[in-house]
């Protein structure tokens, strides 16, 4: 789930109209759009951009690792399934920003929004648990990676200077906690459209280290002259008939998560101009970036493959080890730890707003939560302390370096994820949105298409899941919590 959302446009409520003679705002406004926002200006290449930054993220690092349980023949085939599924759903879910007419009805801000206005009710509390459960995990899952990038460098660094002879054991909490005190401070920024200079860093830093483990999956094929791995995956003896099992299973839900970015499609999609229809160049801007993003984890999990075989690691560039040139892996560990900095605030701040505006409507009068104190920074700009805003974020990043230290396992993680996240955002809401949208009849053959998906998918959904419950419960029984060392 993957990282990276781009600056979500949301601005002010400017009620600044051009008024026709009956006191209506006019559509053909040169400053203001039909819901009198500023007039949005993203295209399909800047949609394009927030895409593959959103589903390129530490995603793409345990590919290697999930082809390897698959195999030549179903590792690819599973990321062309995964890559049609997430471009399909996409497309449904693109046709739901307008409610109504697909070019004048109403906006949806949202993805709850979407929900709300398509299916009400019950629907939107589940959607809203289940995005924010998502967006929590997803802060625990890159601070978790962070720490694991942070040591790389320091036993890269530990080796080279001691020539291999030192083992170099490291323990991973004083880098989580270093991760959650830098998140403390960025989590200060009050909200989404102050970010976009972080979104910008961090899209640059994902494509820098995936290039980077890309290059050297190749070079070590180079080197070695011939092609690791087999068609069926890891060989049972590496592992159990029951493991492969399992961890084929995870496999799909690692998989899933590189290619999930349902979470943010509406918010994206705000972000873009008309004419032509938003949806139309969304749905553009999906084949682009589902294409690119396609093509880069098919080289990157292949050439890892290759590269290790059965050997794969988690995340790929531990896995070059203590290779030279050292210093060149040490460039793309740091890309990581800039990269999920900025990632986790662009995933956070949907959460951070849910519950402030909650709290704010819940408790209108209380002066702790709503007054804002103005402290002067530079000349004539201030920052507008909040004490709510200031005990809750860091209480809630406490909380997320916590977890973390009592639960260092990346790759269970990420697939858990991913598998609770697939199935209802990318399929499940998408579907039924777009057939309440479309008044599909029930039991038309159009209707029934769309429900096998949907079902087939919650097959893969719970699969993965049951996978990666098996590798926690598999890694906890080896662990010692608040002790873990590499």
């Amino acid at each position: 789930m993957g990282d990276n959302t781009g600056a979500k446009n949301q601005l002010p409520h400017h009620h600044v109209f051009d008024v026709s003679a009956d006191g209506l705002p006019q559509a053909g406004s040169k400053c203001f759009d039909d819901d009198g926002r500023l007039k949005r200006t993203g295209t399909v290449w800047t949609a394009s951009a927030h895409i593959i930054t959103a589903v390129i993220g530490s995603g793409v690092l345990s590919l290697a690792w999930a082809t390897a349980q698959l195999g030549w023949i179903a590792g690819p085939a599973v990321m062309f399934l995964f890559s049609f599924v997430t471009y399909y759903t996409s497309t449904l879910l693109s046709a739901c920003y307008r409610t109504g007419d697909p070019v004048t009805g109403k906006r949806n801000y949202t993805y709850t929004d979407a929900v709300r206005a398509n299916l009400g009710g019950f629907m939107v509390k589940i959607c809203a648990w289940v995005q924010y459960m998502n967006l929590f995990g997803v802060a625990i899952g890159y601070t978790i990676a962070s720490s694991i990038s942070m040591m790389a460098v320091k036993r890269s660094n530990c080796f080279h200077n001691s020539g291999g002879k030192n083992p170099c054991h490291i323990n991973s909490n004083p880098y989580m906690i270093a991760f959650g005190i830098a998140e403390i401070i960025f989590s200060q920024i009050p909200d989404f459209d102050q970010l976009w200079w972080l979104s910008i860093v961090a899209a640059v830093m994902s494509f820098t280290y995936s290039t980077i483990g890309l290059g050297l999956g190749i070079a070590h094929v180079a080197e070695a002259g011939s092609f690791k791995g087999s068609l069926t995956g890891i060989s049972i003896g590496t592992v159990t008939q029951t493991q492969k099992i399992w961890r084929s299973f995870q496999a799909l839900g690692d998989i899933a998560f590189a290619y999930s970015y349902s979470i943010i499609l509406i918010e994206i999609q705000d972000t873009i101009k008309s004419p032509p229809s938003e949806a139309k160049t969304m749905k553009k801007a999906t084949k682009i970036s589902v294409a690119v993003t396609t093509l880069f984890y098919m080289l990157c999990g292949s050439m890892g493959y290759a590269a290790f075989g059965d050997l794969s690691p988690g995340n790929l560039l531990t896995g070059f080890g203590f290779y030279n040139p050292y210093w060149l892996l040490d460039i793309a560990n740091v890309a990581i730890v800039i990269h999920l900095v900025g990632a986790y605030q662009v995933f956070c701040q949907p959460l951070f707003a849910f519950v402030e505006k909650t709290i704010a409507q819940r408790f209108p009068d209380n002066q702790f939560i709503t007054k804002d104190i103005k402290i002067p920074i530079c000349g004539s700009r201030s920052y507008n302390l909040n004490l709510f805003r200031l005990v809750w974020r860091t209480l809630f990043v406490i909380t997320t370096t916590v977890i973390s230290m009592l639960l260092p396992f990346f790759n269970d993680v990420v697939g858990l994820l991913g598998a609770l996240g697939f199935w209802p955002l990318t399929v499940f809401f998408p579907v039924e949105m777009y057939i309440v949208q479309k008044r599909i009849p029930k039991w038309s053959t159009r209707w029934l298409c769309l429900q096998i998906l949907s079902v087939a998918c919650l097959f893969i959904s719970i699969a993965a899941a049951a996978g990666s419950i098996a590798g926690v419960v598999s890694d906890v029984k080896s662990y010692k919590p608040f002790s873990s060392s590499y």
